[in-house]
């Protein structure tokens, strides 16, 4: 059943990226810009993590879960060091997902060939 409910909430969340899109005509930056808020101001309020526990991957692998992993890191690790943490904390969460990002970038455009 955690496949089933992964599929739902993530293909909401990206039916509401469409629609923002679509019925809002935002640009596709302004549109994930939004996306990245939602989930920082849903991790602010608690309701992020009860997402993630409910349908996993459904709500870790769209973009709100960018935003929720920034403010949780920030969040936790101001626990931890105070108001240093906020700035650390950030930066210990994200670092593995853009370092990969980054590296997997790098190696593609030594790979492949622009069209142009």
């Amino acid at each position: 059943m955690i496949f089933f409910w992964a599929f739902v909430v993530g293909g909401l969340i990206c039916v509401i990226g469409q629609l923002l899109m679509d019925g809002l005509k935002l640009t596709p930056a302004h549109t994930l810009a939004t996306l990245v808020v939602s989930g920082a101001i849903l991790d602010g309020l608690g309701i992020y993590e009860r997402l993630i526990d409910f349908a996993g991957a459904g709500a870790t692998v769209p973009i709100t879960s960018f935003g929720n992993q920034l403010v949780h890191g920030a969040m936790t690790e101001a626990d931890n060091s105070g108001l240093i943490g906020v700035l650390t904390g950030i930066f210990q969460v994200t670092s593995g997902g853009i370092s990969a990002a980054i590296i997997f970038s790098f190696i593609a455009a030594l790979i492949f060939k622009p069209k142009g």
